[in-house]
């Protein structure tokens, strides 16, 4: 199978990803386990870790830039890899948090405020947009596209660092509220 016949397989499978996973997302987050009956404990510890996360995430690619740029290939691949392990991890701490716990409000006034809810928004709407990207700029690379990759991953670098670094923002923002 020729490389531009496995991407445009492999362009479905990111298409179909880039919209199931915000939504499923989105579904989860409405569903609190323990209003519908069932007795569980709220995961109120989760955060932290998730926001540490992604912090670890941004460190991670940051990191793989540089292994990039030094010529190490090996370890930018797996510094890649374990960035979207990281995030999948992310996603699925975030999920069981919203789960079993209520949403805690921001708790700030004045210009703080505002500087709060538009870094969430922008974090939102990027950590949506940047899937198709990670997902593609991930391929690319697998299946040899290099300069296809590089073309695309100087996209995707700085809107996947945005995402994890406004996520521990928001987080620290945040975290005062915390009941």
């Amino acid at each position: 199978m020729s490389n531009l016949s496995q991407e445009k397989k492999y362009k479905k499978i990111i298409t179909i990803l880039s919209i199931v996973i915000p939504l499923a997302v989105a579904a989860l987050f409405g569903v609190n386990l323990k209003k519908l009956g069932f007795n569980v404990q709220p995961l109120t510890f989760l955060p932290p870790i998730y926001a540490a996360i992604n912090g670890f995430t941004a460190v991670l690619l940051v990191a793989a830039v540089i292994a990039i740029k030094k010529g190490n290939r090996g370890l930018h691949e797996k510094l890649n890899v374990t960035a979207i392990t990281f995030s999948v991890i992310f996603l699925l701490l975030y999920i069981a948090y919203h789960m079993t716990s209520d949403s805690t409000k921001f708790g700030g006034e004045g210009v703080i405020k505002y500087v709060y809810y538009f870094i969430l928004i922008t974090h939102i709407i990027l950590s949506v947009v940047v899937i198709p990207f990670v997902l593609t700029t991930f391929i690319r690379a697998r299946l040899g596209d290099f300069p296809a990759h590089k073309k695309i991953a100087k996209i995707t670098f700085p809107l996947w660092l945005y995402v994890a670094v406004t996520g521990v923002v928001v987080y620290v923002m945040i975290s005062p509220y915390y009941a």
